[in-house]
């Protein structure tokens, strides 16, 4: 899609979806504004031609100025942690900050909305890939952070029925560069590859490179159905087969020893409590995410190659960009 000039806002471009988003929108002739918080590590901003609008999600004054006159948006922010010592924070921030960005979208008349939610709000299928049709209670959803992302989609297909102009995207897990954070998954490639992990529990996802997704938003943007879910997805892979890739990228052995969740349980407790007595937010084992690991998340993005036309690289070259950029900052020896 190519914006000519057109005011576009993104949110959450200081992160790692939302910053290839917004390069995405730059290379296609977008004016750029941006709503960043003033505490926001701003590395992913750099070289972006943007105009930069400091606020918060939960504030509704500084969303507003950041609507006022644009004719796109993509709201790709959110508060992604698998792990607080509050849980119910991250489904507050999240149901909260969608709630005042679409209002906000509403009532500045823009013209077309794509809004970021995630695979999370969709039923794994044992034994297969999951569709756009699986879609999830709240109480379905394991951890604050999924049933966060399925609160505020409800909330997003509940105003797109009543008339906002605005469709959903649903990445599976993007790797790439700029994962400045990292996420989840990027602390887990560092690790890896830095050989500090000689054992893992077995499970499966769905890896796509994080320009796919990018350029997944923008297909939707111009040609997705209102109201609509579209999975962005890459390649189903399981956690080993992943492993043994970035092994083989390194040059290093791969883990062989693949430890059955049950006994991870009171490490993940122990985990938990030791952040909590520490004031840490990042424990690198949770017992949300031993719960997840008992379902493969595998995906199909076929909705989207029929009716947006989205394509996905090879996951191994994903593996490899991302290895790639985290060298270049020092996080892979």
């Amino acid at each position: 899609m190519h914006f000519s000039g057109e005011k576009v806002l993104v949110t959450g471009a200081s992160g790692f979806v939302g910053a290839a988003v917004a390069r995405a929108v730059a290379a296609e002739g977008g004016q750029l504004r941006l709503l960043v918080r003033a505490t926001s590590d701003r590395t992913n901003l750099g070289g972006i031609d943007a105009e930069i609008i400091e606020g918060d999600l939960r504030d509704a004054a500084s969303v507003r100025r950041a609507a006022n006159g644009v004719r796109y948006l993509f709201h790709v922010a959110a508060d992604y942690r698998l792990w607080a010592r509050d849980p119910e924070d991250i489904v507050r921030n999240n149901r909260v900050s969608t709630e005042i960005v679409m209002g906000a979208a509403r009532d500045a008349g823009v013209e077309r909305i794509v809004y970021t939610s995630s695979v999370a709000t969709l039923k794994p299928i044992d034994g297969g890939a999951a569709d756009e049709t699986r879609a999830a209670t709240p109480e379905q959803a394991v951890g604050a952070y999924k049933r966060s992302k399925v609160v505020a989609e409800r909330l997003v297909e509940a105003m797109a029925a009543d008339g906002l102009p605005v469709v959903i995207v649903n990445p599976s897990t993007p790797i790439g560069p700029r994962d400045v954070k990292p996420t989840p998954t990027g602390r887990i490639l560092v690790e890896a590859a830095n050989g500090r992990m000689p054992a893992y529990v077995e499970s499966g996802l769905n890896l796509v490179h994080v320009d796919d997704v990018a350029a997944g938003h923008l297909l939707a943007m111009e040609k997705g159905e209102i109201g609509r879910r579209y999975i962005l997805g890459g390649q189903d892979v399981s956690l080993g087969a992943m492993l043994g890739e970035i092994a083989r990228l390194v040059g290093r052995r791969p883990p062989t020893v693949a430890i059955p969740r049950a006994a991870l349980f009171p490490l993940a407790y122990a985990n938990e409590a030791w952040c909590r007595l520490m004031h840490k937010d990042d424990p690198f084992l949770t017992v949300d995410s031993l719960k997840m690991a008992a379902h493969n998340m595998y995906f199909s993005s076929a909705r989207a190659e029929v009716e947006l036309g989205y394509r996905a690289r090879p996951y191994v070259e994903a593996l490899g960009d991302a290895i790639a950029w985290f060298r270049s900052t020092g996080r892979i020896a």
